[in-house]
């Protein structure tokens, strides 16, 4: 072994020439904290940090330093020339260029932070729907067009490189592009911030519609993921099963040791996640699951047992493999538990080991560590900081879980009593026996707290208790959250107002108020307008004197000086035609469809649910299709064409959602093929609806859907998209509706149905009213052309006919159905009137400026986490 270097090295006898050496410090891939850095950076020799320094890698600056990166990327890591370079390999090279340079500025953001040793934020998500890459880098740091310009001298159209690209299948609905969003607004923002999720294999399912029918297969979109940096080192021992002993310690103390478990390892991979206009490049951390014990058994393998020496290697990777496996059966929901604590407790003992670098007392920890419970999914990490405190770090009971309430926030998401998760207590003691006890401590001092403060009021106690008293016992897991969060927020105000008024009432009886506050979701201006509809951005752009509206969205209010400039609303009207050309060239492309760009088009793409009313969607287009037909030639004339356009996911195992894709598919079978009809009505369902789609999708809507019953929807951000991108919108007043429709003006929406505060009492009507409320008869002309089979066969629909007519119809598609056709019915008559139109559409557009997710950030990093922007400085 060499001897250390010394500062000043002695100088070399003469004629001979020494080998140099490399420094004796350690140096470790997963950095050092901010005491540590200076020291090592002093350790090394002047001479070799200049050369270090020297030689660093650079960002490319213009076309041609883009160019020899691509080109050396093309020929080295893909080991391809350019006589076999496809669009593909120019995907690729082009991928592995910008990443380079996104990994530059990453790495200074992560020094700054560590330097200005900044309390960071940790956003867990089970979902982070992030889309493509490529074009959202590009456009973030500023070279998109460097790209296409120096793309196009290597013989390629930017448009089909960007196309090559998979989307990241890391989440499935609303609650993953949001995390998404907060993700770019924090890295524009500069604050410093990480998410950490989970790096599914296969995502949710890509969608395939064979004979009308969702069938799921698996979405291999990992075959080449060129932005994602695995990180070896960086590995997590996590335990299931196993038993807790107790152990008495010297002082007389009383430790639980949980151990005799299976062990599974949680490897890192990161994913670089650049700000707009700004050096700050914050990162997404997610964990793949592999086995401890090795990937294979030569022993069994040698034996003969092949298939047994695989196990391990499978039943380990199993837990990183599909989001949200189907919980209808046990062993699914006992996978989907092991997804949920293995994701928590590799971020977690990422968290702390940062946090361990400061050399700073526990008491510090909520001081330098925010964590935010995206929905309940996250919410054991509550549990696994107290069991990491007090069984590993020894710290006292009532210690720790002060430090663990200080430390998190949860965000909720439903108002749904069914929708809020909860794990059986049998499943929960087997596979994780310590937190299940840890959470009866919890919830015992708890219920010992709401004691004294109620004291007799049983029937509080009952209602607050994290354990449900059902058969089995349940863990609620809201309430867990409610309990080891200091605040608890909603993400729209009436979705706020209803979960202190219903669902977590009780909460508010035993906190106060002050716990319960309201932050209402926003979107990325940068991806959902600037990326999704760039010619709009750039009309916008050119009125407004330049791009600032993309950091600063309440300037699109500046729009409203040129509502009089009858150019402007034509160019308006022109690029959203434009936009439906491109939508329905898809559309031909992909279904064989014709339709008309120059129809009303009305979108409803998000996930298939009751509560989100496909299903009333549908049957309003089954009224309109049979009044035309009811039309004579003369009278159809004068109707308004329209193409309705649906996009979404069922989940696996919701039978009824399912059901609502097949009648769509089913109608539109029968209604595009309608000689009588043509180009007047048009039903166009796109399978596997995404990130990339809805880029193509929502700038080409003229209204678009947002119809869930009343104080079903907790916010929506796809409401605030569509209109961002001159759409209007139809919807309940529900969720985010009402305060965009507050934002936007009543003129420029069509809302209709009952209002939230009368849901319950129409509920109950339906039950126990005598007579029952009779059927609308729209809706019942509608149910009769479905039962005598004018869309196939009647039995495949009659549960989604009786769920309304027999099963009490809880989601009120009847009582609101009147009130829908009316409102279609204004929208008919208002779209006729292309220049008032534009008006509506250009108004609307002007006033979204508070949607974006930068005010919503904001609002988190003031109200709940306590943390301030830390810029990068930017290069001379």
């Amino acid at each position: 072994m060499s001897a250390p270097i010394a500062a000043t090295p002695p100088a070399p006898a003469a004629g001979i020439t020494e080998p140099k050496e490399r420094p004796k410090h350690r140096r470790t891939a997963t950095g050092f904290g901010s005491r540590e850095i200076k020291a090592v950076e002093a350790s090394i020799p002047k001479p070799l940090r200049e050369t270090w320094r020297k030689l660093a890698a650079t960002e490319f600056k213009g076309k041609e330093e883009f160019q020899r990166e691509v080109v050396r990327h093309v020929e080295t890591t893909l080991a391809r020339s350019m006589y076999n370079c496809d669009e593909l390999g120019a995907y690729s090279g082009a991928a592995l260029a910008l990443r380079d340079r996104l990994v530059i500025a990453w790495n200074k953001t992560q020094q700054q932070h560590t330097f200005v040793d900044s309390k960071r934020v940790y956003y867990l998500s089970l979902e982070f729907l992030m889309g493509r890459t490529l074009d959202n880098a590009m456009l973030n740091v500023g070279v998109k067009q460097t790209a296409r310009d120096g793309l196009d001298e290597l013989g390629f159209r930017i448009e089909d490189v960007i196309d090559q690209e998979h989307d990241a299948a890391l989440g499935n609905g609303g609650l993953g592009r949001l995390a998404a969003c907060f993700l770019d607004s924090l890295a524009t923002l500069n604050y410093p911030g990480w998410g950490y999720g989970l790096r599914y294999r296969y995502g949710i399912f890509k969608q395939e519609i064979i004979d009308g029918h969702q069938v799921e297969v698996p979405d291999y979109w990992l075959d080449f993921n060129p932005w994602e940096f695995p990180r070896h080192d960086i590995v997590v021992d996590i335990m299931f099963y196993g038993y807790v002993r107790k152990q008495i310690e010297e002082d007389g103390t009383t430790r639980s040791i949980w151990e005799g478990g299976e062990v599974v390892q949680a490897v890192a991979y990161d994913y670089p996640i650049p700000g707009f206009d700004t050096e700050n490049t914050n990162n997404l951390r997610l964990w793949s699951s592999r086995p401890a014990s090795g990937e294979f058994d030569f022993q069994k393998f040698n034996a003969g047992d092949y298939e047994s020496a695989v196990r391990e290697q499978q039943r380990a990777e199993t837990i990183s493999a599909v989001l949200y496996p189907n919980d209808n059966i046990d062993a699914g929901k006992e996978l989907r538990l092991k997804q949920q604590y293995f994701w928590v407790s590799a971020s977690l003992h990422d968290i702390i080991r940062r946090f361990k670098k400061t050399h700073r007392p526990w008491d510090q920890f909520p001081e330098r560590v925010a964590i935010q419970l995206n929905d309940t999914h996250p919410a054991l990490a509550i549990v696994e900081l107290q069991r990491i405190l007090i069984d590993i770090e020894h710290l006292s009971y009532d210690k720790a879980w002060g430090i663990v309430t200080r430390t998190f926030g949860y965000t909720n998401h439903t108002v749904l009593p069914e929708a809020l998760e909860k794990w059986s207590v049998p499943l929960m003691q087997h596979l994780l026996p310590r937190h299940m006890q840890i959470i009866y401590d919890i919830n015992l001092f708890f219920l010992q707290g709401v004691e004294k403060k109620f004291p007799g009021d049983r029937e509080l106690l009952m209602k607050v208790s994290i354990i449900e008293e059902s058969q089995p016992q349940s863990i609620r897991m809201a309430f867990l959250a409610i309990i080891g969060s200091h605040k608890v927020n909603g993400v729209a105000e009436l979705h706020s107002d209803l979960i202190r008024t219903t669902i977590f009432k009780d909460f508010v009886t035993v906190f106060g108020t002050d716990k319960f506050i309201n932050i209402t979701n926003g979107v990325t201006p940068r991806r959902w307008l600037h990326q999704a509809n760039p010619k709009l951005s750039d009309l916008i752009s050119e009125k407004l004197g330049g791009d600032s509206f993309l950091k600063d969205l309440t300037l699109l209010d500046g729009l409203l000086e040129h509502l009089d400039d009858k150019q402007f609303r034509k160019d308006w009207m022109d690029i959203k035609y434009a936009n439906k050309v491109r939508l329905a060239k898809y559309i031909k492309e992909t279904t064989q469809i014709a339709v008309n760009p120059a129809s009303l088009f009305d979108i409803q793409v998000k996930r298939i649910h009751e509560y989100k009313r496909q299903q009333m969607n549908i049957f309003g287009i089954i009224h309109r299709y049979l009044t035309l037909k009811a039309m004579k030639p003369e009278q159809r004339k004068k109707a308004v064409p329209r193409v309705s356009i649906f996009g979404g996911k069922a989940a696996p195992g919701y039978w009824m959602a399912k059901t609502i894709i097949r009648l769509i598919t089913a109608v539109g079978d029968v209604v595009n093929c309608d000689k009588d009809i043509g180009d007047l009505l048009k039903v166009i369902f796109i399978e596997d609806y995404n990130v990339s789609k809805a880029e193509m999708i929502i700038p080409a809507s003229d209204i678009s859907e947002h119809i869930s019953t009343a104080g079903t929807e907790a916010s929506g951000t796809s409401n605030m998209k569509f209109v961002l991108n001159g759409g209007l919108i139809i919807g309940t007043v529900d969720g985010a509706n009402v305060e965009i429709v507050e934002q936007i003006g009543d003129e420029q929406a069509f809302t209709f149905g009952h209002l939230a505060h009368s849901v319950p009492e129409l509920r109950h009507q339906h039950h126990f009213a005598k007579p029952k409320p009779v059927l609308d008869k729209c809706l019942k002309a509608v149910f009769d052309a479905i039962l005598k089979g004018t869309f196939g066969t009647p039995e495949l629909f009659e549960p989604l006919i009786n769920s309304i007519t027999e099963g009490g119809d809880y989601y009120l598609v009847s009582d609101d159905f009147q009130s829908y056709i009316d409102a279609q019915s204004l929208v008919d008559e208002l779209y006729v009137d292309k220049d008032s139109w534009a008006e509506r559409s250009i108004t609307a557009v002007a006033k979204m400026g508070f949607f974006s997710s930068d005010r919503t950030i904001v609002e988190y990093a003031e109200q709940i986490w306590n943390i301030e922007p830390v810029p990068v400085p930017r290069q001379k």
